[in-house]
Formats: structure tokens, C-alpha cells, sequence
């Protein structure tokens, strides 16, 4: 049977090259999540789930790069606003 194949032209690696900027790696995601994935891709009409996660933590990441000066500042307007707003008296 092994004189049926021939290798002497095969190269090692991964018959797809992974395309610059990604990264081949190995997670453990809860079943849960990932069957949310999957869910979204077939109820989407196909897909890659994996594309989908990727989008979705770049989406988060995205929303983690507001300064942290813009934080305070918000958090302290919001808390003067509540401060302004005339306390509720309650039923005794």
C-alpha cells in the first residue's frame, strides 16, 4: 500500500495558511457560548461562528478604550444629576 503514495514533493505545515494578522490558538469556551454562537450563525444562514466571537471581542475591546479622565468625568455628572433631582418622600 505505501507504493501507492508519493510524498516526495509534500512540504510540512498546514495545508490552509492562516492569513497575517491571525493567530492559531487553543480556547475552552463554556458549551453555552459557543452553542450561542453557532445559534446566531445558522439562524444568520451560515457563517463562520468563530468570525462572529472574534467580532464580538473586538467589539468589546473597543468599547474599553474610553480615557479614563472621560470615565470620571462622566460618572461625576451622573452623580451631580442625581443630586439635583428632588428627594422622593416615602409612604411611612
Amino acid at each position: 500500500m505505501r507504493k501507492q503514495y508519493d510524498f516526495s514533493g509534500a512540504k510540512r505545515g498546514p495545508v490552509i495558511k492562516v492569513p497575517r494578522g491571525k493567530t492559531r490558538i487553543t480556547i475552552r469556551l463554556d458549551d453555552d457560548v459557543l452553542g450561542w454562537f453557532r445559534a446566531q450563525v445558522d439562524a444568520a444562514g451560515g457563517g463562520s461562528y468563530q468570525s462572529l466571537i472574534n467580532d464580538a471581542l473586538k467589539s468589546f475591546i473597543e468599547g474599553q478604550r474610553e480615557p479614563l479622565e472621560k470615565i470620571v468625568r462622566r460618572i461625576v455628572r451622573e452623580e451631580l444629576r442625581r443630586g439635583r433631582e428632588p428627594k422622593r418622600k416615602t409612604a411611612a
